[in-house]
């Protein structure tokens, strides 16, 4: 006998069912709380790496979040089985995306997943077959952050905001680097998934094994204790207070041919599921440790290699695909390419994709050779897909400070401020000579590169490490070799960050008798002068009022800053001709420096509350 239902109670019936099937087509992970990644994983259509529906290309999953007036639409990807990184799957029926709020409070979701030909690169919204779970909803509760520093959770979204300088969105501080540039290469690693080197003759894959030593218990690991010597480098370079790591996410027929993101070193529209996640496991614990990471998207022998060098299909799937899986981390920069010898036109291009794509607008950055700055620089002045430069130097170490006052200038000018870093300065055969080196650059690596740029009010430096010094720029595994060069970088910027308003001060040239030493000043209030090497000179201080204290900064040792009372102190044996104060309305000569008289010196002129 058929039973038969009123008709309210049928549709309340399928209204449970498809509220029951709604619930039950997705897994909530991740700590929910702000700036933390939040990763939504659906139960969707089986398919695979190689699968006839390119699962990458003819897939498009993309879902939009929403907390009051804030709204992201957040792209998404193929999961595989959900648990590649150990189970190395190529198939499956996981779909994941990732999200990093940047609000307490409760945040609402509602899903966009639909398949047609090309789709995933698609900005219409409207085409494309709607399917599995498509349209699904659902809220969460997100607390603030319980981290604390270094890890960039604590300080929030690195970004942007108009100035020379990005900032953390969380905590509001500025942000100044130092790290690796090298190697390039990074991600060459033998644990990581089929990773291999292309080239025979070109062999440069690591096993990171001098770091690790620096692994910890409880670190992470994958596949039954594979990862923990890149780990512990990222460890080391915590223990340094380096905060940011350079490295290439696709190098094919470039230097070292041994890093892509695709299944095949021939392949353009399909990812290698199990290594990206690998990848993953690695960005994240960089967070943990407060390194920003500088994802170099190309470098100068490949930056043609897609699509003849234009934003095409396959550009589009690359970026999008990294977008997608690592735009969650909360400070990451995106580089157009190393030496990029790409149009301005096309670079331009790039940027704008990656600021219409990334949901959370992180900075962009191109890098290109000394000799093109004019060609590839200029015609992008205040073009506002673009927001840093990664300024690259040969061996003239000394134009430095000149350039990166001259391009802020330029491009505030022209409406854009843009963030100026140094990166790679030196010859490509030499970078930064490793400590065993003796006697070796470093000082001059110091003085022209580090201090030329702070000075100048650019954001700080990554250090390459040339192709014919031990530890290079593509076979480096030790990151110990330029120990002494981290130490130089952690005095530079912990000076920065404790003792000056660096984001208020400006290059000041007239404030000295001396054509040689760099200002940093925020006029009438608190003058810094760098010595690369000390000379006698006058500072002039005729057009302000008030008494200013004279103290002094060790850029050699992180010693400092003292006073010349303090430094008496310390040093009664030692001649210290310093004033211990310097009255205003005139020119002066503040005295000797307290010792190492032909070395590098930094004097803080501070006026005195009166």
């Amino acid at each position: 006998m058929l039973t038969r239902y009123p008709i309210p109670l049928i549709i309340i019936s399928v209204c449970l069912i498809q509220l029951c099937s709604s619930a039950a087509n997705y897994k909530l992970e991740g700590e929910l709380k702000q700036w933390h990644r939040v990763t939504l994983t659906f139960d969707g259509p089986v398919s695979g790496e190689e699968a006839s529906i390119n699962p990458f290309l003819d897939y498009r999953l993309e879902v939009s979040f929403s907390n009051g007036d804030q709204f992201y639409s957040v792209p998404g990807y193929f999961a595989a089985d959900g648990n590649a990184a150990e189970t190395r799957a190529r198939g499956g029926n996981k779909w994941r995306v990732h999200f990093m709020p940047d609000a307490v409070g409760e945040w609402t979701f509602e899903v966009l997943f639909k398949t047609g030909s090309e789709i995933a690169i698609s900005k219409d919204k409207a085409v494309g077959q709607r399917v599995s779970f498509n349209a699904t909803t659902g809220s969460f509760v997100v607390a603030p952050s319980d981290k604390s520093a270094p890890d960039t959770r604590s300080k929030g979204k690195l970004a942007y905001v108009g100035k020379r300088y990005l900032q953390f969105q969380g905590n509001g501080e500025y942000y100044l680097k130092s790290g690796p540039d090298s190697p390039e290469n990074l991600l060459a690693y033998k644990d990581f998934d089929d990773t291999l080197s292309h080239n025979p003759d070109k062999q440069f894959l690591k096993d990171w094994a001098p770091h690790l030593q620096d692994w910890n218990e409880g670190d992470p690991t994958w596949q039954s204790g594979k990862g923990k010597a890149l780990i512990g480098a990222m460890n080391y370079l915590g223990s340094q207070r380096m905060n940011v790591v350079y490295f290439l996410t696709m190098n094919i027929i470039g230097d070292g041919q041994d890093v892509w993101p695709y299944t095949d070193y021939d392949e353009r529209y399909r990812f290698d599921c199990s290594k990206l996640d690998q990848w993953e496991i690695v960005f994240s614990h960089m967070d943990r440790q407060g390194i920003v990471l500088h994802v170099v998207t190309q470098e100068t022998e490949n930056d043609h290699l897609l699509d003849e060098g234009e934003l095409g299909v396959q550009r589009k799937l690359y970026y999008r695909e990294l977008i997608a899986r690592f735009a969650h981390h909360p400070a990451i920069i995106w580089n157009l390419g190393e030496e990029s010898t790409n149009t301005p036109r096309q670079q331009m291009a790039f940027a704008d994709y990656f600021k219409s794509t990334d949901p959370y607008q992180h900075p962009t950055a191109l890098h290109t050779h000394s000799d093109a700055w004019e060609k590839h620089y200029r015609p992008m002045l205040g073009h506002e897909g673009l927001d840093v430069l990664s300024f690259q130097t040969r061996d003239h170490l000394k134009v430095i400070h000149q350039q990166t006052v001259k391009w802020t200038r330029l491009s505030q000018a022209a409406g854009h401020t843009w963030t100026m870093f140094i990166d790679e300065p030196g010859m490509a055969w030499q970078g930064v000579e490793p400590d065993s080196l003796i006697p070796n650059n470093q000082a001059a690596m110091r003085k022209y590169a580090l201090w030329g740029n702070l000075m100048a009010g650019g954001a700080g430096v990554e250090w390459y490490f040339g192709y014919e010094l031990p530890h290079s720029d593509l076979n480096c595994e030790d990151w110990r070799s330029r120990e002494n060069m981290w130490a130089y970088s952690r005095y530079a910027l912990e000076f920065f960050k404790t003792h000056l308003p660096f984001h208020q001060m400006k290059p000041d040239g007239q404030l000295t008798s001396s054509e040689r030493d760099y200002v940093l000043a925020k006029e009438g209030d608190v003058y810094a002068i760098y010595y690369p090497e000390w000379e006698h000179n006058l500072v002039d201080l005729r057009e302000h009022t008030g008494t200013y204290s004279v103290s002094w900064f060790n850029p050699r040792t992180g010693d400092g800053p003292h006073t010349g009372e303090k430094l008496r102190e310390l040093y009664p044996r030692r001649r210290v001709a310093s004033l211990d104060t310097l009255e205003s309305g005139g020119c002066a000569n503040i005295g000797h420096a307290p010792y190492d008289h032909h070395e590098d010196w930094v004097v803080i002129l501070q006026r005195l509350n009166e």
